[in-house]
C-alpha cells in the first residue's frame, strides 16, 4: 500500500484487506507510520500482481472507529488476534471512499470499477 509522509512517498506490503457491509476495508495499528500518515493523508493505493493481471486500488482511506468493524477484520483474519483486539485502543480500521480499481494485464483492456 503506498501512502505519502510529506512529500516523500511511503510503501510496504498490505496483507489484510476484507469486506465488510459492503466496503473494502484495510486495518493496521494506531502506533504504525502507515496511521499516521493515513490520518495526515487519507489518500491512498494497494496494487497486486497475479496470474498476468494486476490491479491499481486508489482512493480515500476513512476511519471505521466501530468495535464491529475492527471485529470483523479480526475474525477475517485469526492470525490477527495474538497482536491486536478489537478494545485494545490500538486497532483501527478503514474503508475506502470514492475508490477506483483498475484491473489491467498485457492481454485485455484495462476494466474500471469504481466504489
Amino acid at each position: 500500500m503506498a501512502t505519502v509522509e510529506g512529500d516523500q512517498p511511503r510503501v510496504r506490503p498490505f496483507g489484510t484487506v476484507h469486506i465488510f457491509e459492503g466496503k473494502l476495508y484495510i486495518q493496521t495499528g494506531k502506533k504504525k507510520d502507515v496511521s499516521k500518515q493515513l490520518h495526515a493523508n487519507p489518500k491512498a493505493e494497494l496494487c497486486a500482481f497475479k496470474g498476468g493481471e494486476w490491479i491499481r486500488v486508489a482512493g480515500q482511506l476513512v476511519e471505521d472507529d466501530r468495535v464491529e468493524a475492527r471485529q470483523s477484520m479480526l475474525d477475517a483474519y485469526p492470525g490477527l488476534k495474538k497482536m491486536y483486539a478489537a478494545d485494545d485502543g490500538n486497532t483501527e480500521v478503514f474503508y475506502f471512499k470514492n475508490g477506483v480499481a483498475i484491473i489491467s494485464s498485457f492481454t485485455h483492456e484495462p476494466k474500471v470499477i469504481k466504489f
